[in-house]
């Protein structure tokens, strides 16, 4: 049975439905969410969730989230792009740190959101160790979604020392993903797209940045961690492509609902009875259905297999369980892009106009398809599994790999 928490959580978002349209308007035309629902959403708990209950959330399994950032790209996928990030990094971050610590930053401020990860940007990243403790970072960082709501962000930076690379005891470069306060990162807004517009996903630049020494040995994902909850044991990249997949699938949920309500309504040219009355539009609307089902059951068979894996035990995920969740997430992401596309061929000029629903969520469903963690190339690196090669170390199980170059954490 649902936790009640949980039910009460896909309740409110029902009753914010007039303000997530209505803030996903908005966020096309300024590249992020606006203030207030931000606002609304800190104090609705959105961005804690998925953080456990002694640090003031809700202690959301893999699949609970899911279910509600489904529920809510259904409605916007922008608005729950931004949800997905600042609670998926804000929980990422919670699992291994000091307790102590993470009660300062998390109860200290129950309204802390977090940003991090992105792509290489136009300056070349670096970290240097300070006298004190305290690391300066250098560098720019792209796709940084949720970075006009965040308190802090992860970014990405070697560790240098006199211009050369710092190594580890086995030779391997220092990569680690700093904890920057807001005051110490800059915005550039370089977010101009079409799907996902409203993301907010512009650039993060530190010049000199200090990460004070306090939070210098902060990650983003470490193990083992404090908390028996299972995600804090899932392969960072696992991680991300499971709230990825869930954006996916929830854009394909709110276009089978939008298409419904054009084919009951619209009558095409030529023709006396709606377009819902049209075998076309039928058959169409039962591959779509089906489609969009299938995904969304493989998806949670295969994450629920990680949640029992790891369920009453301190294991890490093995390499079936972790490949299959994998394939399954890249799989609902493009076949929901897929059911997407579909109903918006069917729909005709009405799911075209820049004002139809239906023409956000096309955009929208070939956004989260492109992501990097749920991406169709990633179909060639598990395929090459399937067919008995050695698996990298992204998808051999366990501890998986951190995001960025190898080096220790």
């Amino acid at each position: 049975m649902p936790r009640e928490v949980h039910t009460a959580r896909l309740q409110k978002i029902e009753d914010l439905r007039e303000d997530i349209l209505k803030a996903g308007d908005e966020a096309q035309e300024l590249r992020k969410l606006p203030d207030w629902i931000v606002t609304k959403l800190v104090d609705e708990g959105f961005f804690r969730f998925a953080l456990p209950t002694e640090m003031g959330g809700d202690n959301a399994s893999s699949m609970e989230t899911m279910e509600i950032l489904e529920h809510m790209a259904a409605i916007d996928a922008s608005v729950a792009w931004n949800v997905m990030l600042g609670s998926e990094i804000n929980a990422m971050a919670v699992g291994g740190m000091d307790p102590e610590l993470a009660k300062e930053i998390y109860l200290g401020n129950p309204r802390v959101v977090m940003c991090g990860g992105g792509g290489p940007g136009s300056t070349p990243p670096r970290a240097e160790r300070q006298a004190d403790g305290s690391v300066k970072v250098w560098g720019q960082t792209t796709f940084i979604s949720g970075c006009h709501n965040a308190d802090f962000c992860f970014m990405g930076a070697p560790l240098m020392k006199d211009g050369e690379l710092e190594t580890d005891a086995n030779g391997a470069p220092i990569f680690k993903l700093w904890f920057l306060p807001k005051d110490q990162f800059e915005i550039i807004r370089t977010w101009d797209v079409a799907g996902l517009r409203g993301s907010g996903s512009d650039d993060v630049k530190a010049d000199g940045a200090i990460v004070p020494a306090k939070y210098a040995g902060v990650d983003l994902w470490t193990v083992p961690a404090h908390y028996p909850n299972p995600v804090y044991r899932m392969p960072t990249a696992l991680r991300l492509a499971y709230n990825k997949a869930a954006i996916a699938i929830g854009v394909a949920k709110g276009s089978l609902e939008v298409f419904a309500d054009i084919a009951k309504n619209k009558i095409p040219m030529l023709t006396s009875a709606s377009l819902a009355h049209r075998g076309i539009a039928q058959y169409r609307m039962g591959v779509a259905e089906a489609t969009y089902r299938a995904s969304r059951a493989w998806l949670m068979e295969s994450m629920t297999a990680v949640e029992d894996e790891l369920t009453g035990n301190s294991d890490l995920p093995g390499a079936k369980t972790t490949q299959d969740a994998r394939l399954a997430c890249t799989h609902a992401a493009n076949e929901c892009m897929k059911v997407v596309d579909l109903l918006h061929n069917t729909a005709g000029t009405t799911g075209m106009r820049s004002f139809s629903p239906l023409e956000r969520k096309l955009r929208d469903s070939h956004g989260a398809a492109t992501h990097r963690w749920v991406a169709h190339p990633l179909y060639e690196d598990l395929g090459k599994i399937l067919l008995g090669i050695e698996p990298g170390p992204e998808f051999a199980g366990g501890a998986g790999t951190p995001i960025g170059p190898p080096g220790p954490k």
